[in-house]
């Protein structure tokens, strides 16, 4: 969906400043935060993309003025309260009003590090040919989708050439809908700059970006 989380190639925002030798965490609640996602996502409810698109939805001026992890956290609460999981009365208060509803085992501490450790592999096979190879010239679909997309707004109806065949994977735009995984060939695709942001942009400037099949069609 077009919305505060696509910010690719806008102006306005200011610079990207890297901090030097950045924590992982700036305080402590954040690895709460990050605590209670990961045992929330392990209760089955939902996945990845499910988990994407739910902080996509939040409003733009709160989006905007969230830092990471509260983005994180917003966007939690709306999924527990969307499947039921706690109630928006539970959610003022700040505290369980009711018995809990039943779900996977909860995660328990000593099982993260294996957890983490396995990760969550999205590769799938896929018994069909790809549709592209490597050289050919394509173009992004020029599309506006109100749900889940991992086409960046700013590469959208522009041409490229691909440079590399990555795989098969679930498709995201499905996934996160519950509308099945619908493997797809995803595609290392190359863009010049001036064709993302017009004849002013950097002549050396070049960006690689990994489409789904779905998002291409023949340039």
């Amino acid at each position: 969906m077009n919305g505060a989380q696509d910010l690719g190639g806008m102006m306005g925002f200011g610079p990207v400043l890297p901090e030097k030798n950045e924590p992982i965490f700036h305080a402590e609640w954040e690895k709460r935060a990050l605590g209670v996602t990961l045992c929330c996502g392990a209760l089955g409810e939902w996945n990845i993309d499910t988990s994407r698109h739910a902080r996509e939805t939040l409003h733009p001026a709160d989006y905007l003025s969230s830092s990471y992890y509260e983005i994180w956290t917003k966007g939690l609460l709306k999924l527990l309260a969307a499947r039921g999981l706690v109630s928006r009365e539970e959610i003022a208060a700040g505290r369980s009003l009711s018995a809990p509803k039943a779900t996977r085992p909860a995660l328990k501490a000593a099982d993260v590090p294996a957890r983490l450790a396995s990760g969550g592999p999205c590769d799938r096979p896929l018994d069909r040919a790809p549709r592209c190879a490597v050289g050919d010239q394509v173009r992004t679909r020029n599309m506006n989708p109100t749900g889940h997309t991992r086409l960046p707004r700013y590469a959208r109806g522009k041409r490229g050439v691909i440079e590399a065949r990555q795989g098969s994977f679930v498709f995201p735009d499905t996934n996160a809908h519950g509308k099945g995984e619908d493997p797809q060939w995803i595609y290392s695709v190359v863009f010049k700059g001036q064709e993302l942001w017009g004849a002013e942009s950097d002549p050396g400037l070049s960006v690689a970006i990994d489409c789904w099949e779905p998002y291409l069609e023949p340039a």
